[in-house]
């Protein structure tokens, strides 16, 4: 249910953040939507005012997060019109953000696996990174700043699922790598992949 009132809203909002807590805390086989409402410090009765199950209230906090990791607007948000720095801002975002939900991250993946309409649902949250990426790709493709040759979609998806494994690996599994070394190499790798043009450099 969509709240009407700011009270509501805040309701809905506490026990988003409270199923986090629960989720992260629990895993979501044992999380219990008792323990959920106790966190948002709300009646067990009120929980169903705003969602039908648990499943249904980690949906919601999957949404949450997809908004938050998705960054949408990020040339509108930061003027940057460079390529080279837009990739390198993008991926910035994206591995904070993953860094900042890893656990949940973690969880997102374990769920998938064993409940079908998380795996549509992290499907999906891959296919808009990939129609995100792929804007950006066809665009560099029309000004004749990356290899027209390639399919736009299939390569914003490969791209974007060595980002997100790599993130993975470093924020989940503890793969030790320094931050500013595996954006660098990533970067690297979305421009060779590209096949950008030389960037430009002021004379003199």
């Amino acid at each position: 249910m969509t709240p009407r009132s700011a009270r509501g809203v805040r309701t809905r909002n506490a026990l988003i953040a409270a199923a986090r807590e629960v989720f992260e805390r629990d895993g979501y086989l044992d999380a219990r939507i008792t323990d959920i409402s106790k966190a948002a410090q709300v009646a067990s009765g009120s929980f169903y005012t705003y969602f039908n199950s648990k499943e249904e209230v980690f949906q919601a906090l999957v949404a949450q997060v997809q908004e938050e990791m998705l960054h949408p607007h990020l040339r509108e948000r930061t003027g940057i019109t460079d390529p080279r720095e837009l990739i390198d801002a993008s991926n910035r975002e994206y591995l904070r953000a993953y860094k900042k939900n890893a656990r949940l991250m973690a969880l997102f993946e374990q769920v998938a696996q064993v409940d079908e309409k998380f795996m549509a649902l992290r499907i999906e949250r891959g296919n808009a990174f990939a129609r995100r990426n792929a804007k950006l790709i066809r665009t560099l493709q029309e000004n004749g700043e990356a290899d027209t040759g390639l399919d736009p979609l299939i390569t914003a998806h490969a791209l974007s699922v060595m980002v997100s494994r790599m993130a993975y690996s470093v924020f989940v599994l503890g793969q030790r790598i320094p931050y500013e070394r595996l954006v660098t190499t990533l970067n690297k790798i979305w421009e060779n992949g590209l096949r950008l043009t030389p960037a430009e450099h002021p004379e003199g």
